[in-house]
């Protein structure tokens, strides 16, 4: 019997069991069409989730509902943003809450998530995009059945929590966050007990102010649900390393949320302030030295609402404190921190910050600044001061600071400012202070290639309108220059986004281009290089001149002339440049402002080495690429445009138009280092290229869409008449027709044994031949065809159409002869005869002329 039992009740055990299993089965798609039907009747975005699983023995005897990937995408305003995706949702409840009907509420004990984003944006009217509950349109006094929260725990695993204010430009992103909380939600009142750990970075407008800082919390919060307070009892929290306490409550009233904290740091060392700082900026601090104290303490209090903030005073504050690390020969000495954040009256315009004294010694150098910013919501108000000296070299020998090579140099600083944002925004310079020096001697920076730059000296001057950059000395691999001039609108540019203008002078001995460029191409673990940028806050002028200018495999000399940068375009003004035996005379632009670079130049070539242009420069060797086999020099006008590579600025050649305009002087040429003119010459036998003038030839040229139209231009050479004309590619493929006006003497023996048969005079009657070649192929491997032999035939005519011209001219003087001599007096017995007879001689030697067969 007991064995009967047991068999029955391990039956029904193991029916329990595989109900337990299959029931999420036979139920899951009534599981996720109920769970998509209740979230959609409640807000107005697009939600979706990859899959819903509800599991009966993962936290039994409540029932374990999984949600995976739940996704919530935004409509307008906000349309297409993220604002919630979570990798997986659990919610835990009792199985009978499963079965309950759609007015019935349902009770949720415990809820936990993993791998999620929430996003929180606000635009610039304002409006957040978290606003998504679907608007109640029922009747007045009805009520859509609550989902009541008996929440016990709830945990949450490695979220990433974004927030952005497009109007205040506020970024703060916390990343990796773990939280958990304890307590009885059912209660009116309960202890919630949490864990949080995070890291948090803060932008302001771009500028960063905490950068991945650790956060944790330990804090148990109590809670009353009927007075909506949230009091701060037992806590423990760090700020990186800082360690800070803080009481008080935050309750929610009708008119917004009502404070009142207090904080502090529970030790003084001055430790806790370097625990502020990233651990990838202050090395390990296990083992460091301080003396002095550092605190942090302050409180808020009030109410937070469309028109007030809480009262509040931030004091931090340091005396005579020092610190240094083991690793490291010097120490920082002589600290004194003293600043104050504060709002007395709940407004926030009338928050104020007080940097009474930061100050600091290193050695002997002793460094001091102070700063009072006021009015901060409506004009800004900003007092400031700074003098002292650092030694750079000292500052890697007192704080890990992690460089290659050690920064040097001595920095002096005695500078007062003084100003509202008003006046930076309108440029009433008249109502700024500035005064003051900066002055940087012997310093030294080595960057990650290895490349060193030195500043021999720097000397700043600071004016109400204007920085007066006074001198700069400076060298880097192999260039010197020294520069002077004027930055105009800076406080704008610093704080307000406005253009940077300036006009500065340049003169230097020598400039190396490549000293100034970033390295070829980026190691193969390094990211692909950006597009280069002409930077649109730039608005300066340069006026330069330098001895010698190295860019690429180009040696230039006397380079002068002046540099416009605005807009995004850098424009060239009267630049002149000895090169290639010459001058070179540049002006137009290039912009980058569009999606793709592009250039606009005109060159004037004066007297250069026509050689050296046409095999040193890419872009001349495509234009022209048979120039580099002329000895000589050149004079040229030089017009074109297109588009640059985004990466190299380089031209691209494929998309280059233009045209160019060339009289060549002095010149020989070396056919022997030219495929296309050794065939020519095999080609064309009468032509000896060794006797070929082109002494000022005067040539034109056109290109577009990668190929280069020749304008028709003739050559001199002896008492030949030749043309050129014809097109070729930047891919050297070329089709060009020559045409010569050939004296009948040079078309070869057989020409010359017909005019040998021709009398002196008869043969000078002859006219010149055409001939006409064609130059096609490419320049490396060229094919010349001619029509010499057709030439040879219309020479044979031409000989034979004179041969008949000369013995019609005689036939006719013979027979006006013969006439002549017919009608002279006679008597009138023979003038009948005489006249049959001359007729019929005539016939005779007409027809002994046109009558014979050709030989």
């Amino acid at each position: 019997m007991t064995k009967k039992i047991f068999k029955i009740t391990g039956i029904i055990i193991l029916l329990l069991a595989i109900s337990l299993f299959a029931i999420p089965y036979f139920f899951k798609d009534q599981i996720k069409a109920k769970i998509a039907e209740a979230i959609n009747e409640k807000v107005d975005a697009k939600v979706s989730f990859a899959d819903a699983d509800l599991s009966l023995f993962k936290s039994f005897p409540q029932a374990n509902v999984s949600i995976a990937k739940l996704l919530i995408i935004n409509k307008a305003p906000f349309e297409g943003d993220t604002l919630v995706s979570l990798g997986e949702l659990n919610l835990k409840m009792s199985i009978k809450e499963l079965f309950k009907g759609k007015e019935e509420t349902m009770d949720i004990e415990a809820i936990s998530t993993e791998n999620g984003l929430i996003n929180i944006l606000f635009n610039k009217d304002g409006i957040g995009n978290f606003d998504i509950a679907l608007k109640d349109k029922n009747e007045k006094g009805s009520e859509s059945s609550p989902l009541s929260l008996k929440i016990k725990e709830y945990k949450v695993e490695n979220l990433r929590f974004k927030y952005f204010d497009e109007s205040s430009k506020i970024k703060m992103i916390i990343d990796s966050l773990n939280h958990s909380g304890t307590g009885d939600f059912a209660a009116s009142k309960l202890d919630l007990v949490t864990k949080s750990t995070a890291t948090v970075s803060l932008f302001m407008d771009k500028v960063n102010y905490m950068n991945k800082v650790p956060l944790t919390l330990d804090a148990v919060l109590g809670i009353d649900l009927d007075k909506s307070k949230y009091t701060f009892k037992e806590n423990k929290a760090l700020i990186n390393q800082l360690p800070l306490e803080f009481d008080g409550f935050i309750q929610m009233v009708e008119k917004g949320q009502e404070y009142d904290l207090k904080f502090k740091t529970p030790t003084s060392s001055f430790q806790n302030f370097l625990g502020l700082i990233p651990s990838a900026y202050a090395g390990n601090l296990k083992d460091i030295k301080t003396t002095g104290d550092f605190s942090v303490a302050g409180f808020a209090k009030g109410l937070y609402s469309d028109t007030t903030v809480p009262k509040f005073n931030i004091a931090i504050a340091s005396n005579n404190a020092s610190f240094q690390y083991p690793s490291l020969p010097k120490s920082v000495q002589s600290i004194v921190i003293d600043t104050k954040i504060i709002n007395e009256t709940g407004l926030l315009n009338d928050t104020y910050v007080n940097l009474d004294k930061l100050s600091f010694k290193i050695d002997q150098d002793v460094f001091n600044a102070k700063a009072n910013i006021r009015n901060i919501t409506v004009n800004p108000l900003v007092d400031a001061q700074f003098k002292g000296t650092v030694n750079l070299s000292n500052v890697s020998k007192a704080y890990p600071i992690k460089l290659k090579v050690p920064l040097s140099g001595i920095l002096n600083a005695d500078v007062v400012t003084k100003f509202d944002m008003k006046s930076v925004e309108t440029s009433q310079y008249e109502k700024m202070q500035n005064s003051g020096n900066m002055t940087l001697t012997g310093f030294k920076y080595v960057d990650e290639t290895n490349k060193a730059m030195n500043i021999n000296k720097a000397v700043v001057q600071f004016t109400n309108t204007r920085i007066n950059l006074q001198q700069l000395d400076l060298t880097t691999g192999k260039t010197d220059m020294k520069v002077n001039g004027v930055l105009e609108n800076f406080y704008g540019f610093m704080f307000k986004k406005q253009e940077l203008k300036g006009n500065f002078n340049m003169q230097s001995n020598q400039f190396a281009v490549a000293d100034f460029m970033s390295p070829e191409a980026p190691k193969s673990n390094e990211k692909p290089k950006e597009a280069v940028k002409i930077p649109a806050f730039l608005n300066c002028s340069l006026t330069a001149k330098a001895n010698t200018v190295l860019y690429d495999n180009l040696i230039l000399k006397d380079v002068s002339g002046k540099i416009i940068i605005n807009d995004q375009k850098v424009t060239l003004q009267n630049v002149k440049s000895s090169v290639f035996g010459g001058q070179i005379a540049a002006s137009g632009d290039v912009s980058t402002k569009g999606k793709t670079p592009i250039f606009n130049m005109n060159l004037g070539l004066s007297a250069v080495d026509i050689q050296q242009t046409f095999t040193q420069l890419e872009m001349m060797k495509k234009i022209a690429p048979i120039a580099g086999v002329i000895n000589g020099k050149l004079n040229s006008n030089i017009k074109l445009s297109g588009n640059l590579d985004a990466m190299e600025m380089t031209p691209d050649l494929s998309s280059i138009s233009g045209d160019l305009l060339g009289q060549l002087l002095s010149t020989t040429i070396n056919s022997s280092n030219s495929p296309l003119l050794n065939k020519l010459g095999e080609t064309v036998k009468f032509l000896d290229l060794k006797k070929l003038n082109l002494n000022d030839l005067k040539a034109a040229l056109t290109f577009k869409d990668g190929k280069v139209n020749v304008k028709p231009f003739d050559i001199k050479y002896q008492d030949i008449k030749v043309n050129v004309g014809g097109q070729h590619g930047f891919d050297q493929n070329m089709n060009y027709n020559i045409k010569f006006d050939v004296p009948a003497k040079y078309l070869g023996t057989e020409a010359n044994n017909l005019i040998a048969k021709l009398t002196p005079a008869d043969a000078k009657k002859l006219e010149n031949i055409p001939v006409n070649a064609i130059l096609s192929g490419n320049f490396k491997n060229p094919k010349v065809t001619t029509d010499i032999k057709s030439a040879v035939t219309n020479l044979t005519n031409q000989l034979v159409k004179q041969q008949k011209e000369k013995a019609i001219t005689k036939g006719k003087e013979t027979l006006s002869s013969i006439i002549s001599n017919a009608t002279k007096p006679k008597n009138d017995t023979t003038k009948t005869d005489i006249k049959q007879d001359v007729k019929a001689k005539a016939n005779d030697l007409l027809k002994g002329f046109f009558g014979k067969k050709k030989e």
